[in-house]
């Protein structure tokens, strides 16, 4: 079976589905042109209000394909670094998407799965998850920006015992750091992961995407800049006609329904 990207839909979310059984739901060209075109058409379509990305079969992904890179040995260094760059495009459409996306992780997110769940704005993780940066185990390095966004989310000392390591750590562990948002049965993941978006598709989606902007742009700006970004986005916000629809629907204690 040829390794593909499922799109299926959830009420308002879309559930993006990593299917490879045979190399353990592991990432390549056709999954990251997939991805990359889902969120395209995602944005583009206001009945889509949030995305969930998963793995089939109680996997959520083993990363990158070990045969396909073994071969890429044999071509010349461009060949991999198109693959990668192809990884990047898909982080960097999941980071700068302007509706939320969670990621339900069942069984090992390693490699660039870790990274590709890291690239989420929330993660949903089974007991029976567990996250690893192996790529110092077969003598890598990190890709698909799980560097970057581990040291953000890290002390230094404990990130680079995972990138240098390789060691594995817990979905329990990650949840007291912060970095995981829910740690549930096994099996519950995608579940509870289409919980969350529907709470969070209760709320304006022009709110939303001002908050995932400025949180993007926080870590490098300086306070001025942030400050005056939050200045243009709640200004903007506040003339947006879900404004309107929030703040009465508060004052008259009604549940507000946005568009």
């Amino acid at each position: 079976m040829a390794a593909e990207l499922r799109s299926t839909s959830q009420g308002s979310t879309m559930v993006l589905t990593i299917r490879n059984p045979e190399q353990r739901n592991a990432l390549g060209p056709e999954i990251y042109a997939a991805g990359v075109e889902a969120l395209n058409v995602a944005e583009s379509h206001p009945e889509v209000r949030s995305v969930v990305i998963t793995g089939e079969g109680g996997i959520f992904c083993a990363g990158g394909n070990l045969q396909r890179l073994q071969a890429n040995r044999q071509q010349p260094p461009e060949v991999q670094a198109q693959s990668i760059e192809g990884l990047h495009d898909w982080i960097e459409t999941i980071r700068s998407f302007p509706k939320p996306v969670i990621a339900a992780v069942e069984g090992p997110a390693a490699g660039a799965g870790f990274s590709l769940a890291l690239a989420c704005d929330l993660i949903v993780a089974a007991a029976n998850s567990v996250f690893v940066m192996a790529y110092s185990s077969v003598a890598l390095s990190p890709d698909g920006g799980g560097s970057w966004a581990l040291a953000r989310a890290l002390p230094r000392q404990l990130a680079s015992e995972l990138l240098m390591g390789a060691e594995r750590i817990t979905p329990e562990r990650l949840h007291a750091l912060g970095v995981v948002n829910r740690v549930v049965p096994e099996g519950a993941a995608l579940t509870e992961a289409l919980a969350l978006a529907e709470r969070l598709e209760a709320r304006a989606p022009n709110s939303l995407a001002s908050i995932k902007e400025l949180l993007n742009e926080a870590a490098g700006a300086s306070l001025h800049d942030q400050l005056a970004a939050e200045r243009d986005h709640f200004v903007r916000n506040l003339h947006h006609p879900n404004a309107g629809i929030g703040i009465g629907a508060f004052l008259a204690k009604e549940k507000p329904r946005y568009g």
